[in-house]
């Protein structure tokens, strides 16, 4: 296979590496509500393309409400962060892709978001942590 041909899928897990890398930089009690703030975002993005119908009114329904319950818990964050992964698969399946103009978009996004998933559940730990291996307790993050 050409390596090119692997940029597809790699290209979206250095993104998601990235992502995790620069939301691990926010501080410590602004970094759950913000992740909770882009999983609302994310519960919305098919919205304009309307692939599935009425059916994504409920999804953007359900990503809300875990996006509530992920302003006081990571796990919530991370199972967002899944259905939203589930949600670009099924898009990349029926043809209806994030990005009209980028055929493999809602593929890339079904790469990339399981990335950011398993930081959240792990608890979302700043950098220093990622890079020592070590999680504070979720006791001691939010203080």
């Amino acid at each position: 296979m050409n390596p090119a041909g692997l940029l597809p899928y790699v290209l979206p897990i250095v993104i998601g590496l990235c992502v995790v890398l620069l939301l691990s930089l926010v501080p410590t009690r602004h970094r759950r509500p913000l992740n909770a703030l882009g999983i609302a975002g994310a519960g919305g993005v098919y919205f304009s393309g309307g692939g599935l119908d009425a059916w994504e009114l409920p999804f953007g329904a359900l990503m809300l409400y875990v996006a509530y319950r992920g302003l006081t818990s990571w796990t919530y964050i991370g199972i967002g962060w899944l259905l939203h992964t589930a949600w670009d698969v099924v898009h990349h399946l029926k043809g209806n892709p994030i990005l009209p103009f980028a055929h493999d978009s809602s593929l890339g996004c079904a790469i990339c978001d399981p990335v950011i998933a398993l930081w959240c559940l792990r608890g979302g730990p700043p950098l220093r942590e990622l890079v020592r291996g070590r999680r504070t307790p979720p006791e001691r993050a939010l203080t």
